[in-house]
């Protein structure tokens, strides 16, 4: 049958999907990549938060409409919203043929066959394996998970309750997909968990994640290499001088803080207090001067109190974050800050943030403009859709999150090439140059 793919959230959520897709290539089905074509329909769901949720509904029903003006036989949906909401989702979205949650997904390959062949298959299925995924990101990035799960037990995060406690990879089975990746001619590999920098701990009794990228750049086809989701507590010396001393490995520190007030912090149940958190950020600024640095803040958190979002904003302020993204507290079911007191306002949320984010954006827009005039090697990965300009990035960007790179198209064709260019001008938080090299 031909089968079409949504996958929602976040990029781990992305390789889940990509494991998904393999096991339909193992059962002999096409992969298409409209969704009109689709005789199944597979949606990969994200529920962390209240808007992640909305969309995953919105898009359940907008995919069940081609069982009606489409082709589509079976829809299939799976994923964080369906291990949340399971028997919620059943009585809500009849229109559905079979969902599937996380804690099911060592049975996955079983119950597509089940319900496609409506027998229950007399051989062992192939079930979610790395190996046999089918990458999504092109030809040149490739995601490599590392970790599934948390065990931060942030008190906001309902993650630990949808994906379980942290189970870090065999070091060896990481390091064995991440040669077969480079046999198949990736170039950029973008290390992903929960919580990179916990990797290891809950195996081996330490962090290996300094480690392993030191085994990684080992493998001589990867060009760069990236980690993201580091938390503070737990970037080491070993890290920043490993980051710092090997070429392959992005000069780019992805610190999801949340927040720098220490009654904030408390509550949430982090591990790094603001002093901590700024001493951290003054070494790795100070080891790697070329380092770019991005974050995640919320603002709005069961009681933020004016105070608390003043030290934010001045915090903020001082500069240290390249790229910053922000969101707004969302309540979350069964998460102890949900049963807090002291719920801010939604109106105060959004002011919160509004003010957050102008800031970030002028601060963004001064560093942008710091980079007129120096050149960057950038990795070409398509073009504009008036076929006018190369669309790239460079090492400070990482995949649909940061800005991007355009660069005027020339005859050659430079796709899944890197080149040497100048930065000539500022767009929101996208810059332009122009090709001197390759």
């Amino acid at each position: 049958m031909k089968v079409g793919f949504v996958s929602l959230g976040c990029s781990k959520n992305l390789v889940d999907t990509e494991m998904t897709i393999g096991i339909f290539k193992e059962q002999n089905h096409e992969i298409v990549s409209n969704v009109e074509d689709a005789e199944v329909i597979v949606i990969n769901t994200c529920g962390f938060i209240e808007s992640a949720k909305q969309e995953a509904i919105n898009t359940i029903l907008e995919m069940a409409e081609y069982k009606e003006i489409g082709k589509c036989k079976y829809l299939i949906v799976m994923g964080c919203l369906v291990e949340r909401y399971l028997n919620k989702l059943k009585k809500l979205l009849p229109e559905v043929d079979l969902f599937i949650p996380i804690k099911e997904y060592n049975n996955i390959g079983t119950k597509i066959q089940e319900l496609i062949t409506n027998t229950k298959p007399v051989l062992p299925v192939c079930n979610l394996e790395y190996l046999n995924r089918v990458i999504s990101t092109g030809t040149t990035t490739a995601y490599l998970k590392i970790a599934e799960g948390c065990s931060n037990r942030c008190t906001y995060c309902a993650i630990p309750y949808i994906r379980g406690n942290y189970i870090s990879r065999e070091f060896e089975e990481i390091v064995n997909e991440a040669k077969e990746l480079a046999k198949k001619g990736y170039k950029e590999i973008i290390l992903i968990a929960q919580d990179t920098t916990k990797y290891g701990l809950d195996i081996y009794g330490k962090t290996r994640l300094a480690e392993l990228l030191e085994e990684l750049c080992k493998i001589k086809e990867f060009k760069w290499i990236r980690f993201l989701y580091a938390y503070p507590e737990s970037i080491t010396d070993e890290l920043i001088q490993v980051v710092k001393n090997n070429d392959k490995i992005c000069k780019y520190f992805d610190i999801p803080i949340q927040h720098i007030s220490d009654s904030v912090l408390k509550r949430m149940n982090r591990r790094s207090t603001s002093k901590q958190i700024e001493e951290l950020l003054e070494k790795i600024k100070k080891e790697i001067p070329n380092v770019i640095l991005r974050t995640s803040l919320i603002v709005g958190f069961p009681g933020e109190t004016e105070e608390d979002f003043e030290k934010l904003y001045k915090f903020v302020e001082k500069g240290y974050f390249d790229k910053l993204g922000v969101f707004k507290y969302s309540k979350e079911d069964g998460t102890p800050a949900a049963k807090l007191k002291e719920q801010v306002h939604y109106k105060i949320k959004e002011v919160r943030y509004k003010k957050i984010m102008e800031l970030a954006q002028k601060i963004s827009k001064e560093k942008l403009e710091e980079r007129i005039g120096k050149s960057y090697e950038v990795l070409i990965e398509n073009s504009t859709f008036d076929n006018r300009y190369y669309v790239g990035r460079s090492y400070m960007d990482i995949p649909d999150t940061d800005g991007l790179v355009f660069i005027p198209k020339e005859k050659e064709n430079l796709v899944d090439n890197w080149i040497t260019c100048e930065i000539s001008e500022v767009k929101n938080y996208d810059l332009v140059g122009y090709k001197i090299g390759k």
